[in-house]
């Protein structure tokens, strides 16, 4: 597995990142996710792979991921050797550190990960959403000081307007405050709005993205028509179907036959491909799903075929802030 640095200074990463929303506590709203028991094999594969990224958020399945992925640590590798990155914002529980980016927040939402995921820092802590309600310099400056008591190593964020990230990046300059080194943003071959604004930024102030949902909820990953559980059930796979995505999907399905290789790692390379990019997050649910990750890789797609899967595309609007 190859390996790369997040931003200019950040965490040496791998090429691939293993998403963990996929492993909770199943519930009615979630009944695509993986148990514990079920997640296994996975986090093993990961390991024996070399995806040494391992992501998480505090509200993926109320906390449940954050134990899994915890106890998979324990029980597969060693705690320096892999990069735990969690996330805060979104609503864990009621009262006014149950959600957002405020200081109360931020300080117990972080320690309540610690003590789930049963470490004694996070190397990248990531915000979840754009906060509106909380001014950029407290959260900002709240982020800094968890990174100088050593309970994060780096900070990212994910899912927000560009200017929104500029203003939190320009707090942090502006304050000598801990900066981001990484955005968690989704894009794929059917979702490429991040082009317009969000990349050029990332690239002109050296942070590194971190694609989520890389293969549209699986969409990229069979031909056009076929359906996964978390494609109907997951309200954000949901949203990919759309006659106007089949060009490209039937595309990525004549590039993947005339080279003899899967979907999913012709829809992978081509994320890989971008410069900005550091690593495509995949949730993966089961074993084979990573060995197709790591065989994308080490793909390079000719210019004839990076035209072929990109000409289909329509402008739509960004999805996921």
């Amino acid at each position: 597995m190859d390996h790369t640095t997040l931003g200019v200074s950040g965490p040496r990463v791998s090429r691939i990142a293993l998403g963990c929303m996929g492993f909770a506590q199943p519930t009615h709203r979630h009944p695509w996710t993986l148990g514990e028991d079920a997640a296994q094999p996975i986090f093993r594969r990961a390991v024996e792979l070399g995806i040494t990224l391992w992501d998480t958020a505090n509200v993926y399945g109320h906390g449940t991921s954050e134990e899994i992925l915890g106890r998979a640590v324990r029980r597969y590798t060693r705690r320096e050797e892999v990069i735990i990155a969690t996330k805060v914002g979104l609503p864990m529980h009621e009262g006014p550190a149950g959600s957002g980016l405020s200081r109360q927040s931020i300080t117990q939402q972080i320690d309540a990960s610690l003590h789930r995921l049963g470490t004694d820092y996070v190397d990248v802590y990531q915000v979840h959403r754009f906060d509106p309600l909380t001014p950029v310099e407290e959260t900002m400056e709240a982020l800094h000081d968890v990174v100088t008591a050593g309970k994060a190593r780096f900070l990212g964020a994910s899912s927000m307007a560009a200017w929104r990230f500029a203003k939190m990046q320009h707090a942090a300059d502006m304050h000598s405050w801990t900066p981001f080194v990484s955005m968690q943003n989704q894009y794929s071959l059917v979702q490429r709005e991040e082009e317009r604004e969000m990349f050029g930024l990332l690239a002109d102030q050296g942070v590194s993205s971190l694609t989520w949902c890389p293969l549209a909820s699986g969409r990229l990953a069979r031909p056009y028509g076929q359906q996964t559980s978390r494609s109907t059930n997951d309200r954000i796979g949901r949203q990919f179907f759309d006659g106007v995505d089949r060009p490209i999907i039937d595309a990525v399905q004549v590039v993947a036959d005339r080279r003899g290789i899967t979907m999913a790692q012709v829809a992978l390379a081509w994320i890989l491909g971008n410069p900005v990019v550091a690593a495509p997050v995949v949730g993966a649910t089961a074993p084979h799903h990573l060995d197709d990750a790591a065989a994308a890789t080490k793909v390079t797609l000719s210019t004839q075929e990076q035209i072929m899967l990109t000409a289909p595309y329509t402008p739509r609007p960004p999805t996921g802030y």
